[in-house]
């Protein structure tokens, strides 16, 4: 028999690259936090560091070093330009990467910006049981992966199955 199981908050981070983001305008950031909250997890660390791949590496390395974070969420750095670092940053963190987390994201994408999504480097994967999520640098890249994957793999409820699981040891 399967028993209802309850909401488990996840704790987040959240990282934005970018060369000229503050705290005052990154709206991608903000867009994830409020997304997060909203569905009732924790944002226990949220952070702003420029389109290098070494101290991209070294704000995530931490986190997923540290027992307090469950998944990180990256927005930013994902596209083709020769800034665009992110990808290259953390996927050499993981321990195991999440392939249909970029296909699905560029299905949802393609239906809104169609061949354009070509160019989204998108890519999820697990580094130390913390699931590590990287998406575009807009807020409406931000809205696209929350709702679409993020919400329901980041809820222990989704059923068939859920990343949640994997981050708190379910």
């Amino acid at each position: 028999m399967n028993t209802p199981r309850e909401f488990v908050p996840i704790a987040i981070a959240v990282l934005t690259v970018s060369d000229t983001r503050t705290d005052t305008d990154d709206r991608s950031g903000q867009t994830l936090v409020e997304r997060a909250e909203a569905a009732g997890h924790n944002i226990v660390d949220k952070q702003i560091v420029v389109d290098d791949r070494y101290e991209i590496r070294r704000v995530v390395s931490a986190w997923v070093a540290d027992p307090g974070v469950q998944a990180v969420i990256t927005t930013g750095g994902t596209g083709f330009t020769d800034r665009d670092v992110t990808p290259d940053a953390v996927r050499v963190l993981f321990d195991r990467e999440i392939p249909g987390f970029g296909e699905l994201f560029r299905q949802i994408s393609r239906e809104k910006i169609g061949t354009s999504m070509l160019q989204s480097r998108v890519l999820a994967g697990i580094a130390n049981r913390t699931l590590i999520a990287a998406l575009p640098g807009s807020p409406g890249a931000c809205r696209d992966g929350w709702d679409g994957i993020l919400k329901d793999q980041l809820d222990v409820r989704h059923r068939p199955c859920n990343l949640a699981e994997l981050a708190i040891g379910a």
